[in-house]
């Protein structure tokens, strides 16, 4: 017969193995669960790597250029010209779209003149509102039919709606549109700062742009204060022929220049769609 000692040292042996047992358990159960936290942190820096990926070596089309269109983005603010300050030379065709316009491309400028054709790039990413302007008034024919009406050694000035028909007027040169635009294109850096084949915005001071705009055909060195709308592409010989005869001098000695002798006649100018 087993004595009581050797009962209670079966007993002591019992819950010894079940102690160790116990703590076996628990022991894989802590290894199971920092392997478990192991490959969760494994598999977080696999991802994080490749989204890091993808936003470093993603499509160029479709992650990068929106960024760059983004900052990109600009706002054209048409202010509208009081009605108390308009004048009979305003001619009112409503305001440019509100829309953000376009940054990147070109448009194209076609002046149909009665020395023959002019054609004139505009770079969206410099002049995006001035293009805006440009082609929102060539849509309303808002030149078709003036004359340029001013001249001065070098430069060509164009864009008054009110100056067509015979002969000049004292109004000539005042005329635009009910609203006025902040500059853009500014060649602070450029020497000379408006070289032969540069089309400028004429303006009454900062920021009041509105639809007159002058040909340089030859070299200019003007304060770099009028905004640079575009390059003549073609027709630069067609402004110098309708130059040649020269002015009247009828805005000497200031601000200078006077009324060309020959008339110059834009027959239509449109402008194109974003290219």
């Amino acid at each position: 017969m087993t004595s009581t000692r050797e009962r209670q040292r079966a007993a002591a042996r019992a819950r010894l193995e079940r102690e160790m047992a116990q703590r076996a358990a628990a022991a894989r159960k802590r290894r199971q669960l920092q392997a478990s936290i192991g490959a969760g942190v494994a598999l977080l820096i696999v991802v994080a790597g490749t989204v890091w990926l993808i936003a470093s070596l993603g499509d160029d089309e479709t992650t990068t250029p929106q960024a760059e269109d983004d900052a990109a983005a600009v706002t054209c603010v048409w202010n509208e010209v009081p009605a108390e300050q308009r004048s009979g030379t305003t001619k009112d065709v409503g305001v440019p779209p509100t829309t953000t316009p376009p940054t990147s491309g070109t448009q194209i400028m076609t002046l149909d003149t009665s020395f023959g054709e002019i054609q004139v790039t505009m770079d969206l990413s410099e002049v995006p509102c001035t293009a805006a302007s440009f082609h929102h008034l060539a849509s309303e024919q808002f030149w078709d039919g003036t004359k340029c009406h001013r001249m001065f050694p070098g430069m060509l000035q164009c864009g008054d709606p009110s100056a067509s028909g015979d002969g000049y007027r004292e109004t000539d040169g005042t005329g635009g549109p009910s609203y006025q635009f902040a500059n853009e294109n500014l060649p602070v850096d450029e020497r000379p700062a408006y070289p032969a084949g540069v089309v400028a915005m004429a303006n009454s001071g900062p920021d009041t742009n509105g639809s007159q705009f002058f040909f340089i055909y030859e070299d200019v060195e003007l304060s770099p204060d009028y905004t640079v709308l575009g390059q003549v592409t073609e027709g630069l010989d067609v402004i110098k022929e309708a130059t040649e005869a020269g002015h009247d001098g009828a805005f000497e000695p200031s601000p200078g220049g006077g009324h060309p002798n020959s008339d110059i006649v834009i027959n239509s100018l449109t402008v194109s769609e974003p290219q």
